[in-house]
């Protein structure tokens, strides 16, 4: 049997690493030398002015900007001799850094869309080298565009998990304590270290290793992260660690892709016209109501969605003209001054939350109430690593071989971390989704896996796992309109499921996995062919 992987910590370093809220800021390491830097927006049109905001404690460094895509593609090289250093208030994760600009460049017109990686260099007072990384979309121009594919990258993910100052959506400094959540963070700071660049090694969420029998569950991507300064949010969101991954293989494999944000879909949703493929990948579980109502009257219109992502959770609402997102998460009904309110379907919890009535299943098929964890810690550590299959004939199987029961994506762990499902039933061996699950009508469920809503080990106290049992005993308080243990029982077992549903003139296919890039990273050629004749059929359309 394999060992987890050793990366030598001691046990009260590994518990720190587990429990320990940890997390980069400005003034971290000023004898060392320190450079930080961020763009004033997230993505920005051909033509734009970019301005590109800078602490340092060097007065020189180097400026290179390149093109994220299967190759590199460097556009602007610059050496800076004006660094300077800028105050950074101490909640910037929530109120923003508040930088000045240190300098500007133009998104030549011939840029094509895609994710720019931003990188300052420069040698530090004690001889070590010093660097910082940013990442920048550029989002395509209006026009028909038929034969390419829409990337929506999960800006809104990435913003809630981004602990750069010491706050975001899951652990903060906030409160009278500083030991809170944020329930709004800023978009106006740099991103942790691990969102924009990563290196191969780095694990993932989902265990490769089964667990000995007895043993008390291991995260090896937080050990990882502890033991080598990055992020314990690394693997949970970021460019680096998913939507990097699906633009990398769909250009390799000869596609043409564009690049937009969630942001777009918020403020410009006229950016989805022209494409009859529009895809969304990875981790991607916060939104407003606003982005949905884009990507609805899209598929409405005919659009073909692609959502090869997991865990459809939260509603957000952008502040501060977009500079600023806001997500009360299980404090909603306490706390929100919308739930209150006449908007009150604005409240920022579950989309399954009856205040909102609008349950996550009528845009994707899928939520994540009904799904959720697979594959780490003690949520199923040594479940299937792959999606059972139990419409094989389905157009979407073709060319792959599978038979009624195989599994697919195993070899590349398509399976996990957080998945999305619905509430279903078995007739005749095939699964259905209920009458009450909030299905779209006509809904197919493809394939399905077994996920858990908690960590169930009774021989592990409560306090040793990481995922506690905080969103069990929300889904159920959501749910069924209580806490208790009875409650929790009813909602702590869920699935992972791919599906496919036509509405309006339009259709969704969606593989609810976080990890579906994952297995195309690792080229699993089953989960290459279902991607390539998800793509092709909507394509064509």
């Amino acid at each position: 049997m394999a060992a987890f992987p050793d990366f030598g910590l001691t046990p009260a370093e590994r518990y720190e690493a587990v429990f320990g809220h940890r997390y980069e800021r400005a003034g971290m390491a000023r004898a060392r030398g320190e450079i930080w830097c961020y763009t004033e927006r997230i993505a920005y049109p051909p033509g734009a002015i970019v301005r590109l905001c800078v602490s340092a404690s060097v007065r020189s460094y180097r400026l290179t900007i390149m093109r994220d895509g299967a190759s590199a593609l460097p556009v602007l090289e610059r050496q800076v001799r004006d660094g300077r250093w800028q105050d950074t208030p101490e909640q910037c994760s929530v109120s923003g850094c508040g930088w000045a600009p240190s300098l500007e460049f133009r998104i030549a017109e011939d840029w094509p869309s895609g994710a720019y990686r931003i990188t300052l260099q420069a040698e530090g007072p004690q001889g070590h080298e010093l660097s910082a990384h940013h990442l920048m979309i550029v989002r395509p121009l209006p026009g028909r565009k038929a034969d390419r594919i829409l990337q929506v990258a999960a800006s809104g993910t990435w913003t809630a998990y981004n602990t750069w100052g010491g706050s975001n959506h899951y652990q903060g400094i906030t409160g009278p304590t500083r030991n809170q959540y944020a329930t709004t963070v800023s978009l106006e700071r740099p991103w942790c270290r691990g969102f924009v660049v990563l290196p191969d090694e780095a694990p993932r969420v989902p265990l490769e290793v089964d667990p000995p029998p007895g043993a008390a569950p291991r995260y090896p991507h937080l050990e990882w992260a502890f033991a080598n300064g990055y992020s314990n949010k690394y693997a949970s969101s970021g460019w680096a660690s998913y939507d990097r991954h699906f633009l990398h293989w769909a250009e390799r494999s000869g596609y043409v892709v564009d690049l937009a944000s969630q942001h777009e879909l918020h403020f410009n949703p006229e950016i989805l016209e022209g494409y009859s493929c529009v895809v969304f990948v990875g981790h991607d579980e916060y939104w407003t109501w606003e982005m949905r109502d884009a990507v609805d009257a899209y598929v409405d219109r005919g659009g073909k969605v692609a959502r090869f992502a997991g865990n459809f959770m939260w509603q957000t609402r952008l502040e501060r003209g977009g500079q600023a997102q806001v997500c009360y998460k299980y404090r909603a009904r306490a706390e929100d001054p919308v739930y209150k309110s006449a908007e009150r379907s604005r409240t920022t919890g579950s989309w399954e939350a009856p205040e909102t009535g609008r349950p996550g299943a009528s845009t994707f098929g899928l939520n994540a109430t009904n799904g959720l964890y697979a594959g780490w810690g003690a949520c199923a550590p040594r479940g299937v690593r792959g999606f059972p299959v139990y419409r094989p004939e389905h157009w979407a199987f073709a060319g792959t071989g599978l038979c009624y029961g195989d599994l697919l994506g195993a070899q590349g762990h398509a399976f996990g971390y957080e998945v999305d499902g619905l509430d279903y039933l078995i007739r005749g061996g095939l699964p259905e989704p209920t009458g009450t699950s909030g299905a779209p009508p006509g809904l197919t469920i493809l394939a399905l896996g077994m996920s858990a809503l908690k960590e169930e080990r009774l021989d592990i106290p409560l306090d040793d796992r990481f995922l506690s049992d905080d969103d069990a005993r929300y889904v159920a308080e959501i749910v069924h309109g209580d806490q208790s243990d009875a409650a929790v029982d009813r909602v702590k077992r869920g699935a992972g499921m791919i599906v496919h549903f036509a509405r309006g003139s339009g259709e969704v296919f969606h593989a609810g996995s976080c990890e579906w890039v994952a297995a195309l990273k690792r080229r699993d050629p089953m989960v290459e062919r279902v991607t390539l004749n998800v793509l092709s059929r909507y394509l064509r359309s």
